[in-house]
């Protein structure tokens, strides 16, 4: 599938109540990779495949949540083109300079209607995966250290006026939504599951009458067989799990939901399926979302819905 415009998830800027153990569990028990930290006191890492920089940023706050989610670009000139885009949409935009974040070029910022900070960007390092270009084995031994996801794969977000934001998402930066889920008694689209690449989702986003907020932050892993390790290594830590392991009905996806130290949810997940651009989206009515969530017990979970950073 040719990829242009908006290519992938880049990087997610997340708050945390106590830096010094947000490090040691992202780090040592998620098992992602450090990459460098900056005079705004950010923590920065990358799962073991990823060949940027950096992909999952933290820094001290006293509250939890999200600050902004970013997505790479083609290059300068598509991001330019973007920018430009944007603002005749009526979105107005912010220049970040390079270097505002460590190895990270220059970054278009925007606020969506459901009050979420998007960033775009064309240039980061590249910093490779341990393992050279040239006959390469299958994994570095950076890959089994804690649960190890191999990249940040999407958000999920929530907050208000959903459909005004996918309108930017699909009409201005290429998206298409896969699936979407009626809300109740069927009024309207309550949540929407948009691609820019061949994944199923590389962003959810839920109504909310609180703008802003965040639900998770996913990481990929690569298979079930890891997926029910990562819940036994989160048993072993005493991670708290909200869900799973189980079956999302959406998406087909194969998930772990748990909080980090903070109360920020994330997510280990595999699988799916690869949409092709003429796909028709798919409908989840709300009265069948239960399965759509979880798909083996058909269970609409309450801390699901309603707990957010």
């Amino acid at each position: 599938m040719a990829m242009s415009g908006v290519m992938r998830p880049g990087h997610a800027c997340v708050r945390m109540l106590d830096l010094d153990e947000a490090v040691h569990f992202y780090r040592d028990v998620l098992g992602l990779q450090e990459t460098g930290r900056d005079k705004q006191g950010r923590v920065y890492f990358k799962g073991w495949d990823e060949r940027d920089h950096n992909s999952f940023v933290i820094r001290q706050a006293d509250k939890a949540g999200l600050d902004f989610f970013g997505f790479r670009v083609l290059d300068v000139a598509t991001l330019n083109k973007l920018d430009s885009d944007l603002r005749a949409f009526g979105v107005a935009t912010e220049r970040i300079p390079a270097g505002d974040m460590l190895e990270t070029g220059e970054r278009v910022r925007f606020e969506s209607p459901s009050g979420h900070l998007y960033e775009l960007y064309a240039e980061k390092t590249h910093v490779g995966n341990g393992m050279p270009l040239v006959n390469p084995g299958p994994w570095p031994d950076a890959a089994e250290h804690g649960i190890a996801p191999f990249r940040m794969d999407h958000a999920l977000l929530y907050g208000p006026n959903v459909a005004k934001t996918k309108e930017i998402f699909t009409q201005v930066l290429g998206f298409r939504v896969v699936e979407y889920v009626e809300g109740p008694g069927g009024a309207g689209p309550a949540a929407f599951f948009m691609s820019c690449s061949h994944k199923a989702h590389d962003l959810a986003i839920v109504e909310y009458p609180e703008p802003g907020k965040l639900h998770h932050i996913s990481f990929r892993l690569d298979s079930w067989e890891k997926v029910l390790r990562a819940a036994d290594l989160m048993g072993r830590n005493k991670v708290p799990i909200d869900i799973g392991p189980t079956r999302h009905g959406v998406t087909r996806g194969t998930t772990i939901y748990a909080w980090d130290r903070s109360g920020n949810r994330f997510e280990t997940f595999c699988g799916s399926y690869e949409p092709y651009p003429d796909w028709q989206p798919i409908k989840w009515t709300w009265e069948e979302f239960g399965h759509g969530l979880d798909y083996p017990t058909g269970k609409l979970h309450e801390t699901f819905l309603s707990v957010v950073t």
